[in-house]
């Protein structure tokens, strides 16, 4: 088997979650959230096939990320302790457009602008002698997002199938308190900073990746990447806030008899420490969390290719209380121009 057919022509892949996310360029970066179950932890890039073909791609990815399972540690809970915020729900929906342009077979730069659709509602601070639960508090926010640009080399090896990434995560969506609840009690107050469209930092992304045919049929790929605030805003009033670092590890194997046609499946992995500042909720933003991936792309046409895959949670292990997923969708399109 040709490396092209198991490569794309970018080398990325997204958090977060959200972001993911937070896709990735040979571990596309994923959709970055705050909180360590809203992003999306997929490997786009594996799910499309690394490529070290030249050229310049577009594409398309959808994600959507329902939080409405109430957990702490490695179980769900039905409640919270007094005086802790009792969450309801969150429902992301991310859409991602991305252009890769590869010069030769051993550089490949890749931005993705993301935009934010996130519904949220909350109960409050909790009073287990209340009567009943207090009045929800909802906000909604459709905007831009954090910009990345991530540029990958996989020149290492003749073969071009290794690689590693270098890139930035730009403070180019809302953040702080520039969202506020528009409905029930907290009416008009600023939103979680963990639930803003953007996480006013900027970030470094570092990362690796490794693809390889283990038979004539079956491809192995695996992926990690690192994110971390290198500059934020904790010295501005207002905006005392810094996103938590995020790594990210995903490994799978492509069934690639049919190469119209590649069922696959991905474990995605993902560890994430706690923000910090005024604004931060420190107790419940951070954790560590297990997908397993299954899905299926397809070539369309000879330039055009989509993919689907649902992520479904087999672990977790949250600190504090926070709203989790009980699975995920994610769908795209990529076409080579």
């Amino acid at each position: 088997m040709k490396i092209s057919t198991f490569v794309r022509r970018g080398a990325t892949t997204q958090l977060v979650c959200c972001c993911l996310l937070t896709p990735l360029t040979a571990a596309l970066p994923r959709m970055a959230s705050a909180c360590a179950s809203c992003g999306c932890t997929l490997s786009s890039d594996a799910a499309m096939g690394y490529s070290a073909s030249a050229g310049l791609r577009v594409s398309l990815q959808y994600d959507y990320i329902h939080q409405d399972q109430l957990r702490s540690g490695t179980r769900s809970i039905s409640s919270v302790p007094d005086g802790n915020e009792l969450e309801r729900e969150t429902l992301n929906r991310y859409v991602t457009a991305g252009v890769s342009y590869s010069p030769n077979s051993a550089w490949n730069i890749s931005l993705f602008v993301p935009y934010v659709m996130r519904t949220h509602s909350t109960y409050g601070a909790f009073d287990a002698a209340a009567q009943e639960l207090p009045e929800l508090s909802s906000s909604r926010t459709s905007s831009l997002g954090d910009v990345r640009l991530v540029g990958s080399y996989q020149g290492l090896l003749p073969t071009h199938n290794l690689g590693v990434q270098l890139g930035v995560k730009l403070p180019t969506g809302h953040y702080g308190t520039a969202v506020d609840f528009y409905g029930g009690p907290n009416a008009g107050a600023p939103l979680d900073a963990s639930l803003q469209p953007g996480t006013g930092s900027t970030d470094i992304i570092v990362g690796a990746y490794y693809f390889q045919a283990i038979s004539q049929d079956f491809d192995f790929f695996a992926n990690g990447q690192f994110q971390s605030a290198l500059k934020h805003h904790m010295d501005q009033p207002g905006n005392d806030f810094r996103p938590g670092n995020a790594t990210t590890v995903s490994f799978g194997l492509r069934y690639v008899a049919y190469p119209r046609l590649i069922p696959q499946l991905q474990v995605n992995l993902l560890r994430k420490s706690r923000d910090q500042g005024a604004l931060a909720d420190i107790q419940s933003t951070a954790g560590n969390v297990a997908f397993i991936s299954p899905g299926v792309s397809a070539r369309v046409v000879s330039k055009l290719q989509v993919y689907g895959f649902v992520q479904v949670p087999v672990y977790s292990n949250l600190y504090g209380y926070q709203l989790f997923p009980r699975y995920t969708v994610s769908a795209g399109v990529s076409y080579d121009l």
